[in-house]
């Protein structure tokens, strides 16, 4: 495999938490952000964190961290790029050339998504595909994605644009997306305070 550069996207407002920082959230006594580490680390080459805020205490995990240009928390929500700018700011860092995204408040993510993205984006013809992105059933998942770095200037152009929304970038590019229908459940996030209870509850029933 060529090597990849990991990025955790932890730089969001965490609005539907109630303006937390969701990567910081406790599951079992862990910061969410610890189990994705976790399940990524083993997977990349190396694994950059993407924060804005409480960036030291994401530098403790032992990763560096990158904040981005336009997600500063103090900035208003017309400004604020959301996990694009992450990934903009992880191609100017990464030191690899294929870059693979995963969300801070998805615990549960496959421990084989990045050989999955791999060999979806190098199979025959490869070279016609700039980026594999994550799919269940009929719903994709943009932010679980594997790129080539040099996608960043056509990054870049579409964040100057105005450009926001992850689905509406890639799909001006050459994409496939890789089933991942055997693992539905590893997709899972954790948007509310509500749905990191519940989970809570349910691996308290378990264990």
């Amino acid at each position: 495999m060529q090597k990849i550069s990991g990025i955790i996207l932890a730089g969001g407002q965490g609005r539907r938490m109630g303006g937390t920082d969701k990567g910081l959230q406790l599951l079992r006594d862990k910061p969410l952000v610890a189990w994705v580490l976790e399940r990524l680390a083993p997977q990349v080459d190396e694994l950059l964190i993407s924060a804005n805020r409480n960036l030291e205490a994401y530098a403790r995990f032992g990763y560096r961290v990158i904040p981005d240009e336009t997600g500063s928390i103090e900035k208003s929500v017309e400004k604020f790029a959301g996990p694009l700018a992450g990934l903009q700011q992880g191609l100017k860092e990464a030191a690899h050339p294929l870059v693979i995204t995963v969300p801070c408040d998805s615990p549960f993510l496959p421990v084989d998504l990045a050989q999955r993205l791999y060999t979806a984006l190098n199979q025959q013809n490869a070279q016609l595909f700039q980026l594999a992105v994550a799919k269940t059933f009929d719903q994709p998942h943009p932010v679980f994605c594997l790129c080539r770095r040099d996608v960043l200037p056509h990054l870049d152009a579409f964040l100057k644009t105005g450009g926001r929304k992850f689905d509406t970038w890639y799909s001006t590019l050459k994409v496939t997306e890789v089933n991942f229908d055997d693992e539905a459940e590893a997709f899972g996030n954790i948007n509310t305070l509500e749905e990191l209870q519940t989970i809570e509850t349910g691996f308290c029933r378990v264990g």
